[in-house]
């Protein structure tokens, strides 16, 4: 796997373009917002929670699924996700008319079981990721083809019509902040950004307890975890791969990590400033420039990501209620 073209990723946008949205951007200009961010820094946040599934994710499934070849569309596809990638899939495989298996654990949010199957999918849960992704591998060994949550060339292409996105609605963006879980955002979205902004920074986003590209760029090598430990669940791909850490290895200028109460923090004031209920993962790198990042980027035109949401009202609540203790 290695960095896509800028011809390939204005392809992929053009396949896309017929279902997929363009996100808006949002210049954090509004005198709540003073105090908050890195001083005399311009903020732009690109809202892509109003994507097809309600995360990015949907560009990468949509667009593997796309190319699929007549055998493989008739098989069908599988999944294991705890959400976001779960409910693209769906999406994409309902657009498609294939049939879509998802392997989920049981404790994710009932709200994101619910939207998988409201699209069509069949969905299996078990005690936890490791069983769901046993699952998927085995019904991919049965014939389905493996959708996998970032490892995959169409993920890291989906993910880089973000970023070709962003750069045209945002010209004057000179710092990017973007949230990690296995790295197929960031992989993708700096793919587009050092073909289109090569002097721009790019900063990777991860909890403190699912910080795997933090330590495979620390160590030169993919890691994996022995444990994830954050609220985060979009964020919490056990380890790094080769093909996404590569790319990231070659792009991305540094990772830093959050903690679940500063993603609360950023979660609360997003529904209180923006009225937007976003996710942990959606809130990440406003954590981040709120947090580790606040002094570093002052006076910068920094860019961030609202990645995707997918939560419901009883569990924002819950989350948000980190911030408050």
């Amino acid at each position: 796997m290695h960095q896509p073209s800028l011809d390939a990723i204005r392809t992929a946008a053009d396949e896309l373009a017929d279902a997929i949205i363009e996100t808006p951007v949002l210049p954090l200009s509004a005198d709540r917002w003073q105090g908050l961010l890195p001083k005399g820094a311009d903020v732009t946040i690109k809202l892509e929670l109003f994507q097809q599934t309600g995360a990015f994710k949907a560009r990468g499934a949509l667009l593997g699924i796309r190319r699929l070849g007549a055998d493989q569309r008739a098989a069908g596809v599988v999944a294991a996700s705890g959400g976001n990638h779960a409910l693209g899939v769906s999406w994409a495989a309902k657009e498609a008319g294939i049939s879509a298996l998802i392997c989920m654990p049981r404790a994710v949010d009932p709200a994101r079981i619910a939207g998988c199957k409201a699209l069509g999918a069949e969905v299996q849960l078990f005690d936890d990721m490791a069983g769901a992704f046993a699952a998927m591998n085995k019904a991919a060994g049965a014939g389905r083809t493996l959708m996998h949550p970032f490892e995959a060339d169409h993920m890291v292409l989906g993910a880089a019509t973000c970023g070709l996105e962003y750069c045209a609605q945002a010209p004057d963006v000179d710092v990017f902040v973007v949230p990690v879980g296995g790295g197929g955002l960031i992989s993708g979205m700096a793919s587009a950004i050092r073909h289109l902004r090569p002097n721009a920074q790019i900063i990777g986003v991860e909890p403190f307890g699912a910080d795997s590209l933090y330590r495979s760029l620390a160590s030169g090598q993919p890691e994996t975890l022995d444990k994830v430990d954050t609220m985060a669940d979009s964020l919490g791909a056990p380890m790094s791969l080769p093909g996404t850490f590569g790319i990231c290895q070659k792009l991305v200028d540094e990772v830093v990590r959050i903690s679940d109460a500063e993603m609360a923090e950023a979660m609360r004031l997003m529904q209180a400033h923006m009225a937007i209920t976003a996710e942990p993962a959606c809130a990440a790198s406003l954590a981040a420039i709120m947090g580790p990042l606040k002094h570093q980027l002052a006076g910068c035109k920094i860019g961030i990501i609202a990645c995707g949401s997918n939560i419901s009202i009883p569990r924002f609540a819950e989350l948000t209620a980190l911030s408050e203790g």
